[in-house]
This record gives structure tokens, sequence and C-alpha cells, in this order.
């Protein structure tokens, strides 16, 4: 069974890791783009879902613990 806690942390996980890898993609990104290398927005457009798909993999990953309906 899942507990408290471990919802506390998947969340807590899900918005570091996905404000950490977005953000750095979004900067990375911007940055680029601001200095003319359009191959920048490779990394702009794609950055929120990356990090949305981050805390989407964490839940599964704890859903997987429950126990299987019969």
């Amino acid at each position: 069974m899942v507990t408290r806690a471990e919802v506390l942390i998947l969340g807590l996980t899900a918005g570091v890791v996905g404000s950490l890898v977005g953000g750095l993609m979004l900067g990375i990104g911007l940055g680029l783009v601001v200095q003319n290398v359009h191959m920048g927005w490779l990394l702009v457009l794609p950055a929120a879902p990356v990090a949305g798909l981050l805390g989407y993999a964490l839940a599964r990953k704890l859903a997987n613990r429950l126990p299987k309906p019969q």
C-alpha cells in the first residue's frame, strides 16, 4: 500500500526534477535562440512536456506498487 509520505515525496520529487529539467532546457534553448542559433527551438518547445513526462514516469513507478485488483 502506498502511504501519504510516499505521495508527498512523489509530488516534491516530480516538482523539483521537472523544474530543473524544464528550466535548463528552456534557459539553454532561449540562450541559443537569442544568439540566432535556431536549433535552440528544439530545446525550448519540448521543455514543458519533457518536465511533465518525468513526473508521469515517477507516478507510474509508484502506482505499480499498488496491489492488483482481482
